[in-house]
């Protein structure tokens, strides 16, 4: 349609649209699970043996926290972001494996598989203009 034709040259709007509202979440879910400490850590971090990794549970819960609080911040801003992008997804595969391997299926899991495909998509994108990046 002729009227949203224009609407490219507002692209890297629209990324920096989605980068905050994503960051936003991000720091939403990762603040409590930062804060929550070793005993929430190792419980996250348990979901790693959907993958067969079984040692160091409150590490990997850690680095799941400091992934979503941190990446969700550096999402917002634009700065290291592919890197970001990637973890982020790392984190969101391993949150969509965690549901279907305790019996929940496509429903329980559809969030993170969601976020995980807007991230593997951002990965590529890259941040717009609107960023400490600039790509």
């Amino acid at each position: 349609m002729a009227i949203f034709e224009n609407l490219v040259k507002y692209k890297n709007l629209g990324l920096l649209i989605i980068r905050l509202g994503l960051g936003v979440m991000f720091i939403y879910h990762g603040v409590p699970k930062l804060a929550g400490g070793p005993e929430h850590w190792e419980k996250i971090g348990g979901s790693m043996n959907v993958i067969g990794i079984n040692f160091a549970p409150a590490f990997w819960g850690f680095m799941a926290a400091i992934t979503e609080t941190f990446g969700g911040l550096l999402l917002i801003i634009g700065l290291v972001f592919r890197p970001v992008c990637l973890l982020l997804f790392i984190n969101l595969i391993i949150a969509a494996l965690t549901h279907f391997s305790k019996g929940g299926g496509l429903e329980s899991a559809a969030h993170a598989i969601e976020d995980a495909i807007m991230f593997l998509g951002l990965f590529f994108i890259g941040p717009g203009i609107y960023s400490i990046d600039k790509k």
